[in-house]
């Protein structure tokens, strides 16, 4: 898929899905934004992305003659939900979706994380939780609650099509940043678990190509992330105390631009050490704290 000089591409990439990637790629977005729209005549549109006017108006081009009944959006980070306010004012959709941000109680202590990313402008005009249903002429949108990325993350399984639109939480490119303290390893991994009681047969991510081998891919990613843990605490047991030296050793050859994800995740890993009982820090456990191996 490439994108034109004058607005994004729609592709259709499944019978009831089309996609539109947002003209906002980097080190943390890939290409852009992924934002899909679900169903026919009334439709959704699953994570709008950032406040493009380009972007914005190739959405609406693209339901040109169509009903948009819902904005859906997986998470609150500035690249995913707010082109939702613009769709809403174009065609009175409902935003619908994620809770709005809200600081967690010790953002005071570890610091902001990615938190000053979230959009704090975000209204939604209705909040799911698990199992909530949408439906779109004959076209059912379910909500599924995957904290982890964020607090309030969802991921919105179509079942028409047995997909699942997974935001953040699992991209198509790159493994998730999990940036305490709105972020948590410990509920990321739970949120995986469950996915893998699911039976969905392709994943649709806010970034990148679609997963088409779902259970396949979240073994990989388990795999990853325990393989992740077993460094850090290889790292721990060599002496290194702090995040920053334990980043320079196992991040060693990725794109410094990315370290300071890569510190934000390994911060969230030793939160669940410790809270596991494997390791322990000289004080509240921070960027800048010092660990050790228990």
């Amino acid at each position: 898929m490439h994108q034109s000089s004058t607005q994004p591409d729609v592709e259709r990439v499944a019978p009831l899905v089309r996609r539109i990637v947002a003209p906002n790629p980097g080190p943390f977005t890939f290409k852009g934004t992924c934002a899909y729209i679900v169903g026919e005549g009334d439709v959704a549109i699953v994570d709008p992305g950032p406040a493009n006017p380009r972007h914005i108006a190739a959405m609406l081009e693209a339901i040109r003659g169509e009903r948009l009944r819902h904005v859906l959006v997986t998470h609150t980070h500035r690249d995913h939900s707010p082109a939702a306010r613009a769709l809403k004012e174009a065609t009175g959709a409902i935003i619908t979706g994620c809770a709005p941000y809200s600081p967690p109680e010790d953002i005071g202590v570890t610091g902001p994380g990615l938190d000053a990313s979230h959009d704090t402008g975000y209204a939604p005009d209705e909040i799911l939780a698990e199992g909530d249903r949408l439906d779109l002429a004959g076209v059912t949108v379910e909500a599924l609650e995957t904290p982890g990325h964020t607090t309030n993350h969802l991921c919105f399984a179509l079942r028409e099509e047995k997909a699942l639109f997974t935001g953040d939480h699992v991209m198509g490119w790159a493994t998730t940043v999990i940036a305490p303290p709105d972020g948590s390893m410990r509920e990321y991994m739970e949120s995986i678990e469950r996915m893998r009681e699911r039976d969905d047969d392709i994943y649709w991510p806010g970034h990148g190509d679609p997963v088409r081998d779902p259970q396949r891919y979240l073994r990989a990613l388990v795999h990853h992330r325990r393989a992740r843990e077993a460094a850090i605490l290889q790292r721990l047991e060599a002496g290194d105390e702090t995040i920053a030296a334990i980043v320079a050793r196992i991040y060693e050859g990725v794109d410094r631009r990315l370290h300071g994800a890569a510190a934000m995740t390994v911060f969230a890993h030793m939160e669940d050490l410790i809270a596991r009982g494997l390791a322990e820090s000289d004080g509240p456990a921070t960027l800048t704290a010092r660990y050790v191996r228990r």
